[in-house]
């Protein structure tokens, strides 16, 4: 359960644009002394499937100036 100074806090960054968030995530991730290697394998098993699937033509891909459009407009 967050206490209300967290709660504060979250209710504020969910304020921010998408980018802004992501960016706050970057940070606060980036803080952490060393990432959970259980964390680092799902992500690394998640990038592999999607991959896969964009290899498979499962997905298309995107141009990133498209994905950051989206993002950075909110």
């Amino acid at each position: 359960m967050l206490d209300d100074k967290l709660f504060d806090l979250l209710e504020n960054a969910l304020k921010f644009k998408p980018v802004d968030r992501s960016h706050l995530i970057e940070g606060l991730m980036a803080s952490m002394k060393s990432p959970d290697p259980e964390i680092e394998k799902l992500w690394d098993l998640e990038a592999l499937r999607r991959y896969e699937a964009y290899k498979k033509k499962c997905v298309k891909a995107k141009k990133l100036a498209d994905v950051l459009r989206k993002y950075e407009s909110h």
